[in-house]
């Protein structure tokens, strides 16, 4: 009888391991839960359908206890969602369930964690899903709509924000998604910075440690918060924020989830936020931003009414027309004493102003008003209607400074950009008329100020303008604020426009007929009197070019006539303005199509080998066919524009540069261009000639040929799109980069191209194709030399933080690189 229990026991035993075997195949190869299957605490998981992520139970380094959490599956270590971090499990009883009604919970031995019950609306045919973008959901089977989910993982965030994940409030459910830290590297239970949005008055991201506030990224400005300008990179990632009835929300997604990975994280010891993308070359995160970073990143490091600039000896400093509170001065390292006004306003008889401030982070909005769609001239008209109105500024530059801010009181956290940082706004903080007669005078001691501002400024401005004018007149080409009577005086061989026929042609520059910002200024639209369409590329007073650059493209795209080059049609320097009037594109950039996942389909593949050819011709027509020899010297997408036809045509002639007869290459200690589309030996030695221009059409090809960036990483090792295509050429795969969206193609045509692209960026000069050559190469059949190895395979994104910083980079790859040749 014993023998026969015993034989019983075992062959229950038996039988309970081989269905915990079953049941542990079974799961780990879905990346859903069902009602029948609960997932129990044995080492088996869910994947998601690409096998991104995981999800189940885990213990952190040295630690015994249990969590639930979601982690990347080829990542150690990188776990970004715990459920249960007030909870932990002691030892391995922990299971997941999902009951028939819906409700999800985690159950040991002692305890039961509910993570979703619902009384309202239960569930026929409930599933959990493990999704490859990292969010676990409850839903009816087989229903993706996210707003459909009966509850989701990603509504409540650990120490990570994913991209897609929302950051901030729903408004009708009440629920405030914000990101809490860990208490410590091995233990997951919320610690104490955390992230999220702050509702009062106009939104904005703060960064708190407990109640305490640690960092302000300050409001959403349109383009990205005004204390964050770098926080998100728009070679990598798109960045939205949406505030209406319902949410109040940021979030980002990534240009190339395939190939990049890239999350926002509150570290548990720092306590800083951090930006992290991981490098799969080095397995590592590599933090490519973080806040706070410097002192004056502290929230109100120097009080209220005061500005604090972190590049200056002196970080502190009083606004103009403000005194430091109780003090004749402020010393380096001061406490944060503030600063009040000198002399006050006058609302009462309407004599106040303003003093402009470039490149601020705005102050705190706690306390201020928000109105929508004012200019900047209704705005400064709103703010001085109320007395308790203390400064303005615009909230939505997106959106041509639509939105107006205004503070009431004290304004406080305010910090400096320098011109390399990039970001800041303008603002205009009010002063009595008084103080306007010095508006840079917010350093000042007091002591007989009135003889100073009065007298010593009078002077000096008017010496200065002298000096000015002076060195103005004699050396113009290196100054881009010079008289406009200088170009007056060149015989430009062009048509001159009246400055009011722009204005009633652009409405006075309205917001709606904005077309976009590049490295000169904005663009607009416009439609003369005849009806004939325009753009207006309007120099701005901030821009990184100036008079140079605007007599150079003048002068030689006034003498250039093919149908490949965008035709100008005039330009306008009455009234201190400075405009280029051109024929206006129905369907704007070449890289509004090729790098937007709608628009891209758009472009087939007889569409896109037409716009090489035309390419091709229009520099070939620079090279070799024109009256003068011209350098381009900053070909890419964005200057290609496409007419209603969708024929190219080059634009921007800004940076280029005239060649005389017998000249084959110059040196330049000034190198400008955008990276990704510089030639080695112009980047790295200053040497430019025709093989420049060669080598960003190479460059173009493969973007149009692929539908993909080159300053992108799309390897583990981190190559460029250059790299890439050639690392899959050595293969005898080029075919893979191809653009999916293109549908059906010739395989002879595209290989050409292919080819073609490869040997213009080959890393020597003399190895490159002259564009007569490809030209003929792109409309023949004839054998095409094999390509060496590209210049430059590296993603510029993956160089060193220290070196990049020496050069001048744009964030949106406008045109103002400079750095010297060796």
């Amino acid at each position: 009888m014993r023998r026969r229990v015993s034989s019983c026991k075992l062959s229950t035993f038996l039988l309970h391991l081989l269905l915990a075997g079953l049941s542990s195949l079974t799961i780990e190869a879905v990346n859903f839960l069902s009602p029948e299957q609960p997932l129990f605490d044995n080492g088996t998981t869910l994947i998601s359908s690409g096998g991104r992520f995981e999800l189940g139970f885990f213990s952190p380094a040295g630690s015994g206890r249990r969590y639930f959490g979601i982690w990347y599956r080829n990542i150690s270590q990188t776990v970004v969602w715990v459920a249960n971090r007030l909870r932990p499990i002691d030892g391995r009883s922990g299971r997941l369930s999902l009951s028939g009604e819906g409700t999800l919970s985690i159950a040991s031995d002692n305890s039961t964690i509910i993570l979703y019950s619902s009384t309202v609306n239960t569930l026929t045919n409930p599933e959990a899903t493990l999704f490859d973008d990292g969010n676990f959901a409850v839903r009816e089977a087989g229903n993706d709509d996210p707003n459909r989910f009966a509850w989701q993982s990603f509504d409540y965030p650990t120490d990570t924000l994913l991209p897609g994940m929302k950051l901030g409030w729903d408004l009708t459910a009440g629920l405030n998604r914000q990101l809490t830290s860990w208490a410590s590297a091995v233990d997951p239970s919320p610690g104490s910075y955390t992230l999220g949005i702050d509702l009062q008055s106009d939104p904005q991201l703060f960064l708190r440690s407990v109640t305490q506030q640690v960092w302000r990224g300050g409001p959403w400005n349109g383009l990205h918060f005004s204390g964050a300008p770098t926080m998100d990179d728009p070679n990598l990632s798109n960045a939205t924020f949406v505030m209406d009835s319902d949410q109040v929300i940021y979030s980002f997604n990534l240009l190339d989830p395939s190939t990049t990975i890239s999350v926002l994280a509150v570290s548990n010891s720092a306590g800083v936020l951090q930006r992290r993308v991981w490098v799969g070359g080095s397995r590592m995160w590599d933090v490519t931003w973080y806040a706070p970073k410097d002192p004056c990143d502290v929230v109100s490091a120097c009080g209220v009414n005061a500005v604090c600039d972190p590049n200056a000896q002196q970080m502190c400093k009083c606004l103009a027309g403000f005194l430091v509170h109780n003090s004749e001065g402020w010393n380096p390292g001061d406490s944060p004493y503030g600063c009040s006004r000198r002399s006050p306003l006058d609302c009462r008889n309407g004599t106040d102003g303003f003093f402009r401030i470039a490149r601020t982070k705005l102050p705190d909005t706690s306390r201020s008003v928000v109105e929508s769609r004012l200019s900047q001239d209704e705005c400064r008209a709103l703010c001085l209607s109320n007395c308790s109105c203390t400064a303005f500024a615009s909230s939505d530059l997106a959106e041509s400074q639509s939105r107006c801010i205004m503070w009431i009181g004290d304004i406080t956290d305010i910090k400096l950009y320098n011109n390399n940082t990039g970001g800041g706004q303008d603002l205009d903080v009010r002063l009595g008329a008084f103080e306007l007669i010095d508006g840079s005078s917010n350093q000042s001691s007091g002591r007989s100020y009135l003889a100073v501002m009065i007298a010593v400024p009078a002077l000096a401005i008017f010496l200065l303008l002298c000096i000015a004018y002076y060195f103005c007149r004699r050396r113009s080409r290196k100054r881009k604020n010079c008289d406009v009577k200088e170009i007056e005086e060149e015989d430009l061989d062009l048509p001159l426009f009246d400055l009011d026929t722009v204005l009633a042609a652009t409405s006075n520059f309205a917001a709606e007929n904005k077309l976009g910002q590049g490295g000169f200024g904005p663009v607009y639209k416009g439609k003369l009197g005849d009806g004939q369409e325009i753009a207006v590329k309007r120099l701005s007073n901030t821009s990184t070019q100036g008079i140079t650059e605007f007599k150079n493209e003048v002068v030689i795209i006034a003498k250039l006539q093919h149908q490949n080059l965008v035709r100008l049609l005039g330009c306008c320097i009455q009234g201190g303005e400075r405009m280029l009037i051109y024929e206006y594109m129905l369907n704007g950039s070449l890289d509004a199509f090729l790098f937007d996942e709608a628009k891209r389909t758009l472009l087939d593949w007889k569409m896109r080998y037409n716009i090489i050819i035309g390419i091709a011709r229009g520099l070939l027509y620079l090279h070799h066919d024109s009256r003068l020899k011209i350098i381009h010297r900053d070909l890419k997408t964005s200057n290609i524009l496409l007419d209603e036809d969708n024929i190219p045509k080059i634009s921007d002639f800004g940076l280029a540069r005239i060649f005389k007869g017998d000249e084959m290459e110059i040196n330049t200690r000034r190198v400008v261009g955008t990276y990704g589309y510089m030639s080695p030996e112009y980047a790295m030695n200053g040497f430019f000639s025709i093989k420049s221009d060669v080598f960003s059409f190479g460059v173009l090809i493969l973007e149009i040929v692929s539908g993909k960036k080159n300053r992108i990483a799309y390897q583990s090792d981190y190559l460029n799109l250059l790299g890439h295509i050639w690392s899959l050429w050595e293969e005898g795969k080029s075919l893979e980069i191809v653009d999916k969206s293109i549908g059906s193609f010739s395989v002879a045509e595209v290989m050409r191209c292919i080819k073609i692209g490869l040997l213009c960026v080959q890393a020597r000069p003399e190895d490159k194709p002259t564009m007569s050559l490809i030209v003929i190469m792109l409309g023949s059949n004839s054998d095409i030399p094999e390509p060496r190895q590209p210049g430059f395979v590296a993603a510029v994104d993956s160089f060193d933080p220290s070196i990049e910083n020496q050069y001048l980079l744009s964030i949106n790859d406008v045109s103002n690189t400079t750095l010297e040749g060796r």
